[in-house]
């Protein structure tokens, strides 16, 4: 696939975003073109950050799909959507949603920020989570700080002191066995204090960009860059975006960002793990 001629117009107006965008009922029967499964809508789950709906065949057996593209309504393509907010009853309160999913707290405002933090790699990575999470992180109080790396991450949890009322989750990126990311990891939690204190978790990808989801800027895929390559650079430069400077690449993320809107628009390896940095520093 060439992504020469891919340019900015794509992200304001890609094929796949035109397609009628339609809230999941129980019920509602469904294609899903992949698979090529037939069945009605028997329920809706939100499970590791995204939503899955369940499919039943007319022999009563039943499938789970995640919600989005690749679905057919009365043969025609939609992108299905979570389920309606319930319009509430007069003088009841909430009903709208965050764009994590959540359920809005209306009329709360933002807690004094708690001593626990969300830790992040830098700063595309805080602005993709205050993004999506950001109104549930306000009304818990959570803070989220970009590090710039984590090379020096054993020095700054110490200096943090982590301790009860007191956590940490850092969220990294490449994380995956026998990498540098992982040495580091292990090294910080066999750290005194760090046991029930610290969360250490993190996604597959290079680089948080590639946690959006490529349906999301009408691409198949993202580019596959050559080792020796800066990964941001070459990623702009397939785009045939400007990439020379460093204010090229931050124009570069602020258009990806700006094409996010939901949670739906992010892979579940990355949602799955801030949900779960969210929950550890939020449950007693």
């Amino acid at each position: 696939m060439s992504y020469q001629n891919w340019g900015p117009q794509d992200l304001s107006a890609p094929a796949k975003a035109q397609l009628p965008e339609i809230p999941v009922e129980r019920g509602m029967v469904l294609e899903d073109v992949q698979s090529g499964w037939v069945g009605a809508v028997t329920r809706v789950e939100k499970s590791g950050g995204m939503h899955v709906v369940a499919l039943e065949d007319r022999r009563g057996k039943s499938r789970s799909f995640r919600l989005g593209f690749g679905f057919l309504l009365e043969g025609q393509p939609i992108r299905l959507m979570p389920p309606a907010p319930r319009v509430p009853a007069a003088g009841a309160g909430g009903g709208a949603r965050t764009a994590s999913g959540s359920v809005r707290v209306e009329g709360q405002r933002a807690q004094v920020a708690k001593a626990s933090r969300i830790w992040v790699e830098g700063k595309h990575d805080a602005e993709l989570v205050e993004k999506v999470w950001g109104d549930d992180l306000r009304v818990e109080g959570i803070v989220v700080e970009p590090l710039h790396g984590i090379d020096d991450l054993a020095a700054a949890v110490k200096e943090f002191r982590p301790g009860p009322g007191r956590r940490l989750g850092v969220l990294v990126d490449h994380l995956v066995p026998d990498s540098k990311e992982s040495r580091i990891a292990d090294a910080v939690m066999a750290s005194p204090g760090a046991a029930g204190n610290v969360l250490i978790v993190g996604h597959p990808y290079v680089d948080v960009w590639q946690a959006i989801r490529p349906a999301v800027l009408g691409i198949e895929r993202w580019p596959v860059i050559p080792r020796g390559v800066d990964w941001k650079t070459g990623i702009l430069t397939a785009f045939g975006w400007p990439h020379s400077t460093k204010e090229d690449i931050g124009l570069g993320w602020q258009k990806l960002l700006g094409a996010v809107r939901s949670y739906a628009d992010l892979e579940p390896s990355l949602l799955g793990r801030v949900e779960e940095v969210i929950d550890f520093l939020t449950v007693p």
